[in-house]
């Protein structure tokens, strides 16, 4: 049940065939040389005395190389471990006390790190550097190892991965992912976005994420397919690659940027048939602006690091505007009220979800897990949503994120919806402050298209006043020439909170 097994089923009948390809770099490594190179980096793993389950951390950038790690991993039968290459000090201190890593991948400049780290934790892991692809100490070790190896049998259960959440409310938790999580979700995304012979993947995405990692790339290695990996994105170098993709997968941030380029057009983009959006809600301006452009119509799908892919839009049929899709094939999705009992269509309530693609647990925190199952076995997303009468899901916003004013709840993203019409509103983000009277107040956060003209306030009051109830009107505004944004290209609204929020805060 070794998810490596399956990602490598077609590995042999397709030894010569590209795997990876980076423009930046001019690498390129077909699925012979990778699966050479993953079967070293589990033969150094076990040399060096991991054993089945043991976790192994990696904060490298992207390339070939960290890839080819993450497969030897598996095929050690260790728990693969990504952290996000921006992490601080203090946050790899608590990662490491609380997953007691084994093996440590670092960029060099952060081995000074792991090493005071390792000061301070009774059980130190053996640190190795990866610099890029064939640069750092890891693939010194792994140059001289066997390109041979007999994968670890492992069970269905087993941890692959674990994923620290973003920890928005409190300290981070670890999402224990299991092989059948990671393979099962896999097979399905195969399946669902009609993955074909010769179909090549253009992929900007990081891969210490579900997204760019258990997405993206499980589909492209179930498929054999070339992976055009670009250590980041950038728009006009992703549009050289264009002609020669077949899919792209990226957060609404790659969108936005490519309609901001004058080159890019439907002759450039003919040849891909999937253009497929997550991590962040996709504007519903985007998704129309796009297919005007270039004739292509976005297929938006929805999940989170402790389920992996839950819905999708269709391959096939009405990929519509500000939903997420219908539920996967083997996915539950539910809507109910604060005592778990089913909404009808259309009401606002809590999304959950249920289905082989559900992870095992919160690593070491077996009361928060209790707290986010239900009885009968859903996952308590967090996330507020809605079904409508096809079935179609939509995501509302994050629970934490309500807004109560005076008793009354206001979704964030009714009030965006109405903000992002107006006139020089290039993206909204609405959230609450602290209201002397209400409890909360609607706050909005304002990016102008042209960051030249102020967007009138009065026009912004008055067209709100004219399509939302008096009380979801926003009662204080803030202008600013960026959203934060995590990683992924998810709005923070946590911090715009902690900024802008305060009862004193004056615009």
């Amino acid at each position: 049940m070794n998810l490596y097994q399956a990602l490598s089923e077609k590995f042999s009948d397709a030894e010569d065939r590209v795997a990876i390809r980076m423009p930046e770099t001019g690498l390129l490594w077909t699925y012979g040389q990778l699966a050479k190179r993953s079967a070293q980096y589990a033969n150094l793993l076990t040399k060096q005395g991991i054993t089945p389950g043991d976790r192994v951390a990696v904060q490298v950038d992207k390339c070939a190389e960290a890839l080819a790690i993450y497969l030897g991993v598996l095929q050690a039968g260790g728990t693969y471990l990504p952290m996000n290459t921006a992490y601080t000090k203090s946050e790899l201190k608590y990662f490491v006390e609380n997953a007691e890593p084994s093996f440590v991948v670092c960029s060099s400049s952060q081995k000074a790190n792991f090493s005071d780290i390792n000061d301070q934790v009774v059980n130190a892991a053996q640190i190795y550097t990866l610099d890029g692809d064939s640069l750092g100490s890891v693939c010194e070790g792994a140059d001289s190892m066997s390109t041979a190896f007999e994968t670890v049998a492992r069970s269905e259960n087993d941890l692959a991965a674990i994923l620290y959440t973003s920890g928005t409310t409190g300290r981070p938790k670890g999402a224990m992912i299991s092989h059948s999580n990671l393979l099962n979700n896999g097979r399905v995304l195969l399946d669902y976005w009609g993955w074909e012979e010769g179909d090549v993947l253009l992929h900007a995405l990081p891969i210490f994420h579900v997204h760019g990692l258990f997405v993206a790339c499980s589909c492209a290695l179930l498929n054999a397919s070339e992976m055009i990996f670009y250590s980041k994105f950038e728009a006009k170098k992703a549009m050289e690659e264009l002609p020669n993709a077949t899919v792209v997968m990226g957060v609404p941030t790659f969108y936005t940027r490519f309609l901001a380029e004058e080159g890019f057009t439907a002759d450039l983009t003919k040849n891909v048939r999937l253009f497929i959006s997550g991590s962040a809600p996709l504007l519903e301006e985007t998704f129309n602006e796009f297919e005007q452009r270039t004739g292509k119509v976005i297929l938006e799908r929805y999940g989170m690091t402790e389920t992996g892919m839950n819905t999708s839009n269709p391959l096939m049929g009405t990929r519509v505007a500000g939903t997420v899709g219908f539920p996967l094939p083997g996915t539950e999705v539910r809507i109910t009220d604060a005592d778990n009992n089913a909404l009808s269509a259309n009401e606002v309530g809590s999304l959950q979800v249920k289905g082989p693609n559900v992870f095992q647990g919160y690593w070491r925190m077996p009361e928060k897990t209790a707290e986010e199952f239900t009885n009968d076995g859903f996952f308590i997303t967090g996330d507020l949503g809605k079904i409508d009468e096809k079935g179609y899901v939509s995501i509302v916003g994050r629970s934490k994120d309500l807004i109560i004013s005076g008793g009354y709840n206001i979704y964030p993203k009714e009030v965006e919806m109405v903000l992002n019409d107006i006139e020089n509103v290039e993206e909204s983000a609405v959230f609450a402050f602290e209201h002397p009277d209400f409890g909360e107040g609607v706050a909005a956060a304002i990016i102008a298209s042209d960051a030249q003209t102020r967007v009138c306030e009065d026009n912004l009051m008055s067209v709100c006043k004219e399509q939302l109830a008096g009380f979801k009107v926003p009662r204080r505004i803030v202008y600013l020439d960026e959203l934060p944004r995590n990683t992924m290209g998810k709005v923070q609204k946590n911090i715009l909170r902690e900024l802008y929020g305060q009862k004193e805060y004056l615009s």
